[in-house]
């Protein structure tokens, strides 16, 4: 059965008393409202109650690390040769000094993020405008650089400027001054902090409405025994417990650059100069997103051409065989701002750079989903939206080097444009010893792919000194399958004890987020979502996506031959071809006005009521597929008022000879799309996005226009010959 998401309500004064008590400044990140609904979802008395044990914390281990450190003789903090920063943060349960570190030694961004900027492919005109995202680092990043045009404040007083966090701060925000240096999200905000003590103001920044914050630094590899690799600490925990008690914040941690290190000498799999096994930390926290350098090539159309897992990025994987790193970054040597001045500028790579490219994309699809629906998504399906249309490297299915591939802002936007059209995406809750069912209808020869993702408690098992421990972190187990005709479909699963072999599909126990991918889909298949054992907290809540389905049974196409019903003395009640599951925007006027009145029905009739005799009206209809996908308008419909001897004409608003009937087929195309217009060598073509941005245009041989280099979407195509035009919008699968 289905369950419906629990319904939060707004605790206004609650949220206020509690900014205060903490002495938080309330972000202007987002509206009040739109803090309230993030913020109302959010536990503020367990935020607050563990933000009290991580103050008392963090000043008990501060005197302890001074003792320590002055007994072995330990550096507090510390600049290696190569300029890096470290910082002794705390002592593990063992005993073991924990240095933070810097990642930066070869580079990643992810390019797709272009195209839904402003005059990027999708022509979306999201660059991230009212949004804040939080940076910690190694210090704070240079606040009055020209590419942040106030745009970024300090949220820690008395920390240094810092080269890396400028280096972070203007992947995510530059406003393009040095066009080669532009942010992911340009017109955006961050709140700079010092990594002294970011899960205190992590803490408090999530519960006042804090979406993302970006983290390119982690434990350093060559410090630790080798029973850290892998392991579900204390700090891992620490961090789970803030994305479970504020469950629209979501943490985005770099990989770490120590492949090549030979760190681990006793890893889960392999030698110690494979490179797997040498992650650790909170890059190994459940909720979070784990970002890997790559090394790609995209074309201008924002599709992968080709990628590898760049040569220092750390591999998983978890000791308890979950994937980690989730995905990666576009990787290459990238431009930003540096500390230097406030004008100047400097190359910089590592994971540390394919994180704010991850960072500033996924703010970006919280920006479109928001404008879209009016809400912004929960972490768990903003993790699960980035995972499920990552681009897929090598072999099919995750690994544990690049996660679930490279990530791809475009698709993603894409799916969240398209919902309940052929993508559907849902936020649910899973009551203990419940099942949720719903049946789909995959669309013809795609791949049908679902996903669910959830925020996972903390685990209360942490491992405090045990070599490859595999006890699992993961406390409420969900599971997804697809059924058809007596065939079961499981999710992706990878083997630990096989780090380097493909993934294979199976019972997935470890990892909060499970994908089925079923190429080549037909008919129908029915979706089921039940849980192993009972659930802490009696429910779970979840993320369901799904592609490459039909959710409904309407067609991109504007109703034609619309007829007069019934005439009364001063109404008119007109027809059409029912389209399935499609609802039509009905634009009217009279002729000699200038503004149309808007009306939408549910159904293929309208009632056209306070008609003038002799009066003389224009009408145009057009389809609405989801809330996003529609038709263009069809011929406007003009008539004179004459009672019941009224008489519909049509009234070509393109100037195009009204015998030129046009049409595109098939709608939705795939490879080719045909016109049922005879071209001559002078007739031409373009292709637009939606937006008005030009992607191609050419002759129009025999006819027929080839489309298999545009990505899936909606499209405008305009063809003129001779002062005759003409336009008609069609979908690309």
């Amino acid at each position: 059965m289905n369950v419906n998401s629990q319904t939060y309500h707004s605790f206004t004064i609650l949220l206020v008393c509690c900014a205060i008590m903490w002495g938080v400044q309330i972000v202007s990140a987002q509206t009040v409202d739109q803090r309230l609904k993030i913020t109302a979802g959010t536990n503020i008395t367990s935020l607050n109650n563990f933000k009290s044990t991580l103050k008392y914390e963090y000043e008990a281990n501060t005197v302890l690390l001074h003792k320590l450190a002055e007994k072995n003789n330990w550096k507090l903090t510390d600049t290696l040769a190569n300029g890096q920063k470290v910082a002794l943060q705390e002592i593990g349960d063992d005993g073991s000094p924990l240095y933070y570190e810097t990642f930066a030694d070869e580079a990643g961004l992810v390019s797709r993020a272009t195209t839904l900027n402003t005059n990027g492919l999708l022509g979306l005109n999201l660059d991230g405008e009212n949004l804040e995202v939080g940076v910690w680092d190694s210090g704070i990043a240079l606040s009055d650089h020209v590419e942040y045009t106030s745009r970024m404040h300090v949220g820690d007083e008395g920390a240094e400027v810092d080269k890396h966090a400028t280096l972070v701060t203007g992947s995510i925000i530059s406003t393009g001054i040095k066009r080669e240096a532009k942010g992911v999200a340009n017109k955006a905000k961050v709140i700079s902090h010092d990594w002294s003590r970011d899960k205190i103001e992590v803490a408090e920044a999530a519960a006042n409405g804090m979406l993302l914050s970006n983290h390119s630094y982690g434990i350093m590899a060559d410090r630790v025994p080798d029973w850290y690799f892998g392991a579900y600490t204390k700090v891992a925990q620490d961090w789970d417990k803030i994305m479970f008690n504020a469950p629209y914040y979501l943490m985005v941690s770099a990989a770490g650059n120590a492949q090549k290190s030979n760190d681990n000498a006793s890893p889960l799999f392999g030698r110690d100069n494979d490179g797997y096994d040498v992650l650790l930390g909170f890059t190994l926290a459940k909720n979070g997103i784990t970002v890997a350098g790559a090394n790609s090539e995209i074309d201008k159309h924002g599709n992968l051409k080709k990628a590898s897992v760049s040569a220092y990025s750390s591999f998983g994987p978890v000791d308890d065989g979950r994937i980690k790193p989730d995905l990666a970054g576009n990787g290459s040597s990238i431009l930003s701002t540096d500390s230097y001045s406030t004008t100047s500028y400097n190359l910089s790579s590592g994971t540390s750079m394919a994180t704010p490219g991850v960072t500033g994309s996924l703010l970006l699809l919280q920006q479109y989903h928001e404008e879209l629906y009016g809400s912004y998504m929960r972490a768990a399906t903003l993790k699960g939206l980035a995972l499920h249309t990552a681009d897929d490297v090598d072999a099919p299915g995750p690994d544990y080097r690049m996660g679930w591939g490279v990530m791809n802002a475009k698709k993603a936007a894409e799916l969240l444009f398209n919902k309940d059209y052929n993508s559907y995406i849902t936020e649910e809750t899973l009551a203990n010893n419940t099942v949720f069912s719903m049946e789909i209808q995959a669309m013809e020869g795609e791949t049908l792919s679902a996903s669910i993702s959830w925020t996972d408690m903390a685990s209360t098992f942490v491992n405090k000194g045990e070599l490859n421990n595999t006890m699992k972190a993961l406390v409420n187990d969900l599971d997804i399958k697809i059924t058809k005709d007596g065939k079961t479909f499981l999710p992706w699963k990878l083997n630990p004890g096989e780090a380097s072999s493909n993934a294979t599909n199976g019972d997935n126990a470890v990892d909060p987020f499970e994908r089925i991918d079923i190429p080549n889909a037909r008919g129908n298949y029915t979706i089921t979502i039940t849980h192993k054992g009972k659930l802490q907290n009696e429910f779970q809540e979840f993320s369901l996506i799904l592609s490459g389905v039909q959710m409904n049974a309407c067609s991109v196409e504007a109703p034609q031959e619309i007829e007069i019903d019934t005439v009364d003395e001063a109404r008119l009640n007109l027809t059409w071809e029912q389209n399935n599951d499609a609802l039509y925007e009905v634009q009217y006027r009279e002729t000699n006005q200038q503004e149309w009145i808007t009306e939408y029905v549910n159904e293929n009739s309208f009632a056209w009521e306070g008609l003038n005799l002799e009066h003389t009206y224009t009408l145009r209809i057009r389809s609405f597929c989801s809330q996003n996908v529609a038709s263009e308008f069809g011929y406007a419909m003009t008539f004179t008022f004459k009672g019941a001897e009224t008489v519909l004409e049509s009234f070509n608003t393109l100037n195009i000879a009204p015998e030129l009937s046009f049409n595109v087929f098939p709608n939705p195309a795939f490879n080719a799309i045909q016109l049922n217009l005879n071209t001559t060598d002078t007739t031409m073509y373009r292709i637009v996005s939606t937006s008005g941005v030009e992607l191609k245009m050419g002759k129009v041989p025999n006819s027929r226009i080839d489309v298999s280099d545009l990505p899936p979407g909606l499209y405008v195509l305009q063809v003129q010959d001779f002062g005759l035009k003409k336009s008609a919008k069609f979908y690309k699968y």
